[in-house]
């Protein structure tokens, strides 16, 4: 039993390594890309809280009928709000000492009296507190799965004109009594529809689980929920591309995890080796790493170089020597990125066929040579897409068959390194021109980025924009209402029965 115990306790630490799933793909947004949230985030507050629909107010003492309708929020001051981070799951809103201004319709009737008109309202000391709880859903998608909130009003006064205004300041401490009521029982519900409904519905923007072009796709679904401190939120996403030919296709995650330690930015991003590698095992996987050139697209000093080259070989097939050239590269093996503090780099294995192909006849192959190519990556962010710009730094050439054929080769090594430079690697970075989105909602753009290495991950340090509204976006995504939620929704008419 003693010796049970000792073998699960030496098992634990590694069984506890293996549940925790390294993310491909880390955010992580500051303190100071909080404040820049909060602007825009207290602009949608203001337009929540102006939509605000009261009921109606009614009632009599003794011979007085009254009837308060169509209020409508005039303004608000909310000067003095925050938005702060609260471990381990939760954003706080908190609104101090706002004030709500109110303009609403007025009907009494007093025995033979009617009177009609408009009442501007104040109301002072309002205090709004709200939790937003932040988790994964089922989709692997950021969502606030929950909220509280709390609202009150310290104080509220009525303006009243007219030839019954005596009357109305008598019956005041019942209307501004009722209205401030039912006013503090529509703030919280209207913020809990902004948040669970509208905001989550930003958060639908946020791509998940999308095509990236014709050939992979990308998952970028949460490994866990996020991880709030006192000065940042961090989430973990997966981070894997995979071959549309084969999407259920995992690639397991053997990289470094990233670590992100810097507060200075609005909002960090980070992205390890397993990232890219996902991404061209996934090209490899679809069978795209491959680029033929034939006739006309063979550059004409190569094709000379190559016809000397192998002239016994052209010449043995005679008369078939005028017979175009072919030149297939094909990568052998999914290419490897490397990420070091010195810069990022792409080592890729291939194989060169080299053949002459006759009008109808089979073709005839001259050489298969492998290569062996070392490139250097540049990445670098353009609005929310991550680029990659590619350039060779390291080649070499070598015959499969022998070591004579390899020497005999050598000359080849600078016109095809040549060939790579002017023809090949254009294709490539025309491929990659696109570039991939990062996953942040609709309407969010990233600035002053700045790209850092690290040993075995990059992170991209930039500050947020947004390029559209928070309402703009909002309600090109808004959930279409109901037809009974919608005529349920209408203030009623105003009677003159109490």
């Amino acid at each position: 039993m003693a010796a049970g115990s000792c073998l699960l306790l030496l098992l634990l630490p590694s069984l506890v390594t293996a549940s925790h799933n390294p993310p491909g793909c880390k955010i992580r947004i500051t303190s100071k890309g909080l404040d820049l949230v909060k602007q825009e985030g207290l602009r949608f507050v203001e337009q929540e809280l102006q939509n605000i629909t009261v009921s109606d107010l009614h009632g009599n003492e003794g011979q007085f009928q009254y009837n308060i309708s169509q209020v409508k929020v005039t303004d608000l001051q909310l000067a003095f709000s925050d938005l702060n981070f609260q471990p381990q799951q939760h954003l706080v809103f908190n609104i101090n000492n706002a004030s709500i201004s109110l303009r609403f319709r007025r009907q009494l009737l007093y025995w033979f009296f009617y009177d009609i008109g408009s009442i501007n309202a104040s109301a002072d000391g309002v205090h709004i507190y709200t939790v937003l709880q932040l988790a994964k859903d089922e989709a692997g998608r950021l969502k606030i799965s929950n909220m509280t909130c709390n609202a009150s009003i310290a104080r509220m006064h009525a303006g009243f004109s007219g030839t019954l205004r005596k009357v109305y300041e008598f019956l005041s401490t019942f209307i501004v009594t009722g209205m401030r009521f039912l006013l503090g029982q529509q703030i919280c519900p209207s913020l809990e529809h902004a948040s669970l409904v509208l905001l989550n519905s930003l958060l639908d923007t946020v791509p998940v689980r999308n095509y990236v072009d014709e050939h992979i796709g990308i998952d970028y679904s949460l490994l866990r929920d996020p991880s709030i401190s006192t000065d940042t939120l961090d989430l973990d996403f997966k981070g894997m591309f995979f071959p549309r030919v084969r999407e259920d296709q995992e690639l397991e995650n053997h990289a470094v995890e990233p670590v992100i330690k810097e507060t200075e930015r609005m909002v960090y991003v980070a992205f390890s080796e397993y990232f890219f590698d996902s991404a061209m095992h996934s090209y490899f996987q679809a069978g795209v790493l491959t680029i033929e050139l034939q006739g006309e697209k063979v550059p004409k000093d190569l094709e000379v170089l190559l016809r000397a080259t192998f002239f016994g070989t052209i010449f043995m097939l005679s008369p078939s020597v005028d017979a175009p050239l072919r030149l297939v590269l094909q990568v052998s093996a999914p290419p490897r990125c490397i990420i070091k503090p010195s810069g990022t780099s792409v080592s890729v294995s291939a194989f060169l066929n080299i053949s002459l192909v006759p009008p109808d006849r089979p073709p005839v192959q001259l050489s298969s040579m492998a290569m062996e190519t070392k490139l250097s990556a540049k990445v670098f962010l353009q609005g929310k897409a991550l680029r990659v710009q590619l350039d060779l730094r390291r080649f070499r050439i070598y015959s499969k068959q022998s070591a004579l054929e390899s020497l005999a080769l050598f000359s080849l090594q600078a016109p095809l390194k040549t060939l790579l430079q002017l023809t090949i690697m254009p294709i490539i970075n025309e491929r990659t021109k696109k570039g991939v989105q990062i996953p942040l909602p609709e309407g969010m753009d990233f600035t002053r980025e700045v790209v850092t290495n690290h040993a075995g991950f990059l992170t991209v340090g930039a500050d947020l924009h947004f390029s559209k509204g928070l309402r703009e976006v909002i309600e090109k995504y808004r959930p279409v209402p109901t037809a009974a939620a919608y005529s349920s929704s209408q203030p009623a008419e105003p009677s003159l029965d109490p």
